[in-house]
């Protein structure tokens, strides 16, 4: 069972779908902390509803590195395993990244390496693509770069507006941020180079062979 900390600065739907995967015993993990730099974010009141052990710690006027370190302390003092980012509105230094290496989760709304950054499903419309869609990936020290986990494609329609590709896209965030958090939960995957590589599923035991 791996201890899972989730960093939000919003809403907080992609922490409530991995929160209902959890509670539905499809990821070996508990969330065991939510933390917000924000301390009027929905998700986070969403948190403590549903009796996680939530905290803000505010960023404003806080160089980067120090609130990093603020964080870091309170995720080691939960022994947690693997982190997932879920609208969390702050670049992580290279230092918090070291500390979790190939052990911080994010999901972005576009199939990388395409659209990176901000405004990613106006980047798609704008530049005409025909599909787009939204990747779970680790994190390392550049943007929307490190090795991808899981990615969904979602085709861009000829009347789309900005607000209805985001929202298409976002029913399958919600569907493979929780497929992501199990497989890296399970070990089921390698790193090699840039490459993650899925491990298939064990078969049920009934189904064995012998």
């Amino acid at each position: 069972m791996k201890n899972v900390a989730v960093l939000l600065s919003g809403r907080g739907s992609n922490f409530l779908a991995l929160s209902d995967a959890v509670n539905a015993g499809k990821i070996p993990a508990r969330i065991a902390l939510v933390v917000s730099n924000r301390p009027e974010a929905p998700g986070l009141q969403h948190a403590v509803e549903r009796g996680y052990k939530a905290i803000c710690i505010p960023s404003r006027g806080i160089e980067r590195e120090a609130y990093d370190r603020l964080v870091v302390k309170e995720l080691q003092a939960e022994n947690i395993d693997f982190i997932c980012l879920a609208g969390f509105m702050r670049l992580l230094s290279g230092w918090f990244i070291s500390q979790y290496p190939h052990r911080i989760l994010n999901i972005h709304p576009a199939l990388l390496p395409a659209f990176p950054g901000m405004h990613a499903q106006e980047q798609a419309l704008e530049w005409g693509a025909k599909v787009t869609g939204c990747t779970v990936h680790f994190v390392d020290e550049q943007l929307d770069h490190g090795p991808i986990i899981v990615q969904y494609p979602v085709p861009v329609l000829d009347e789309d507006t900005e607000e209805t590709l985001s929202a298409r896209i976002l029913v399958h965030e919600h569907e493979i941020y929780p497929e992501a958090l199990r497989i890296v939960c399970e070990g089921r995957y390698t790193i090699e180079g840039r490459r993650l590589i899925v491990k298939p599923e064990p078969l049920p035991a009934e189904l064995g062979l012998g």
